[in-house]
């Protein structure tokens, strides 16, 4: 998508977030804000698409988000005519210490956090009505960075034709606060966690890898590319269906 058309592709996505809607019989969108650009502009083109108002943001912080990640959201609901509600998950998260064998690694309790937050968006999608929007991009979801019944969950994706390169473009376009476009892209799993650290590449470098393997029919050249396909080889299973002998 290197000749991405800002607002032609804004337009688009829009037409398809309230095809889905409209199609659904549903009255709202809600969406999971983390303070981070890729729900900030699902966010963002969900307001242009069915206006504010019928977007509902949730701001479902632990005890180790980042203290400006609320300013930011908030901000941006404010921009957008967004209402927002804030639900606080440690006390959910808190009470899975006492299952049965639990243990605590930043990885058990990465992905217990994301699985939480997408419950409770489901929750108030059945309360309010509403479709889940999903916030994944095309570059984690190739690479696998991300959550199975976590943040890969959603009713619409509206980003995931883009890289994340193209994500940082438009939300430029759509006016996303620069705090959220400039910050460092973060989960938010435990204390000075970063996406880039954990992945080993700078998403400029995964996104330039991904293009030219996809241009060359998944053919690898340099080092770089053959970590970057191990990464989409090794994540095969999210994005298939569970295997099964089903027979129409």
């Amino acid at each position: 998508m290197e000749d991405l058309c800002e607002g032609c592709e804004c337009e688009k996505i829009e037409q398809m977030i309230r095809h889905a809607l409209w199609s659904s019989g549903k009255k709202k969108i809600i969406v999971g804000l983390s303070g981070g650009i890729d729900s900030a502009l699902s966010a963002a083109l969900s307001a242009g698409a069915i206006g504010g108002e019928n977007v509902y943001g949730y701001f479902l912080p632990s005890e180790v988000t980042p203290g400006g990640d609320r300013a930011d959201v908030e901000e941006l609901c404010e921009k957008f005519g967004i209402p927002l509600t804030i639900v606080p998950i440690a006390p959910i998260l808190g009470s899975f210490e006492g299952i049965p064998d639990y243990k605590e690694t930043k990885y058990l309790r990465g992905n217990l956090m994301s699985r939480i937050r997408m419950t409770l968006l489901y929750y108030y999608a059945n309360l309010n009505d509403g479709l889940v929007c999903g916030t994944s991009n095309r570059t984690e979801y190739l690479i696998g960075y991300c959550t199975k019944h976590g943040d890969e969950a959603a009713d619409i994706q509206p980003l995931l034709h883009l890289y994340k390169t193209d994500v940082r473009r438009l939300a430029a376009e759509k006016g996303v606060p620069a705090s959220i476009i400039d910050k460092k892209p973060s989960a938010g799993l435990y204390p000075g966690q970063t996406d880039e650290d954990e992945l080993g590449f700078a998403y400029d470098e995964i996104d330039t890898a991904l293009r030219s393997l996809e241009a060359n029919g998944w053919k690898p050249s340099g080092k770089t590319e053959e970590e970057i396909l191990a990464k989409v080889q090794g994540s095969a299973h999210k994005r298939n269906g569970p295997p099964n002998l089903l027979k129409f």
